[in-house]
């Protein structure tokens, strides 16, 4: 006889206050481009600007750091 046990294992991630700071950022560059759109298209491009603008920060920064 075979006896089966059924485990459920919960997994939790909490990235804390950091993951609310980096999400509200994100939500404010996608209403500061969303604004300046003018047009669907304009609109689509404001939200993939808003995805990739960390990268652009980070690049400048560290452009003015001379690294």
């Amino acid at each position: 006889m075979v006896k089966h046990v059924d485990k459920v294992v919960k997994v939790t991630n909490s990235g804390g206050m950091s993951e609310f700071v980096f999400f509200a950022a994100w939500i404010g560059a996608v209403v500061y481009f969303v604004e300046q759109a003018s047009g669907f298209w304009g609109v689509i491009v404001g939200f993939l600007k808003a995805c990739v603008w960390p990268a652009y920060v980070v690049h400048h920064v560290l452009g003015l750091l001379h690294l």
